[in-house]
């Protein structure tokens, strides 16, 4: 599980979201950014920041669990985003995902997403205790 902190002196992070976090031994596992598609590719949600962002979020959940990590193992996420004024509705949806200590953020608004359906992307960076690492058995090759 990642550690986090919010530094005295700086300003107090404003949501779902600490100033730093660091992360124990264990297995670093980088997370590409996923949008809101389902198994099947997809879009889930159109034009709904809360539902996309609810959908990024289990997607990541979902690769998390298959290395046999928790969402509570993330030590940072980045967050691209179509509509920055969207703020309040991706934060209150990470609500239901985070608890504290929360991740690192970063988010970023961006003037498109691939699919001009897709309202936001989240990437994450966990670290996986080692006692509990699972390499799935489907690998790229």
């Amino acid at each position: 599980m990642a550690d986090a902190y919010d530094a005295p002196g700086v300003v107090k992070p404003f949501g779902i979201f600490s100033s730093a976090a660091w992360a124990p031994e264990g297995a670093t596992l980088f997370i590409s950014g996923h949008v809101a598609q389902d198994a099947q590719g997809r879009t889930v949600g159109k034009g709904d920041m809360r539902a996309q962002t609810r959908q990024c979020l289990a997607n990541i959940r979902d690769v998390l669990a298959a290395a046999g990590g928790a969402l509570s193992d993330i030590a940072k996420v980045s967050v691209f985003v179509t509509d920055i004024s969207k703020i309040k509705e991706i934060h209150e949806v990470r609500a239901e995902f985070f608890t504290r200590p929360y991740p690192a953020s970063t988010l970023v608004g961006v003037a498109r997403l691939i699919n001009p359906d897709w309202l936001i992307e989240i990437e994450a960076t966990a670290v996986i205790p080692l006692s509990r690492v699972q390499r799935p058995a489907t690998r790229v090759s």
